[in-house]
């Protein structure tokens, strides 16, 4: 009897060529590590340090991938091709950006269509922000049933 060959990659439900790059550009860093570091110096034929000097920067407690001023966000990575909307160092690329997105769904992908739906316009591209803040969870009585609801302090100006 014949043996059936099947294909283990799982179907993905995403088409980064189809996105304005959102990965590359909401989220305020792209952390590297030492061989990521080695990767770049590597793909652009320098130095370790040179590579770490010029394409990387100091973020709080961690390495990071250098931002630009972006043409559709307020910014994005440094190597982001903004006309095409593609990764210029894709080979180079760091490991953070090799797992993304681990799963056979792009949540920006998936928001990215369901505005074009709504707009009916393939052209529409809504502007996200990622932002994060400390919340705390509170329970309330509501009529006798208890609620539990998150609340976040306003920014401060």
């Amino acid at each position: 009897m014949g043996k059936t060959i099947k294909d283990e990659q799982p179907r993905v439900y995403f088409d980064c060529a189809k996105c304005p790059a959102y990965c590359c550009s909401i989220y305020d860093r792209v952390q590297v590590t030492r061989r990521d570091i080695n990767r770049l110096a590597k793909h652009f034929g320098v130095s370790p340090e040179t590579a770490r000097r010029r394409y990387t920067k100091q973020w709080e407690d961690e390495r990071v991938l250098k931002r630009v001023k972006d043409v559709i966000f307020e910014e994005t990575c440094m190597f982001l091709d903004q006309e095409t909307r593609g990764c210029t160092i894709y080979h180079a690329r760091p490991a953070v950006c090799r797992e993304y997105p681990a799963h056979v769904r792009c949540t920006y992908y998936d928001m990215l269509q369901f505005e074009r739906r709504q707009q009916q316009d393939e052209t529409v591209v809504p502007v996200v922000q990622i932002t994060f803040r400390e919340v705390k969870k509170k329970t309330t009585d509501n009529g006798g049933a208890t609620e539990k609801v998150w609340e976040w302090e306003p920014e401060k100006p």
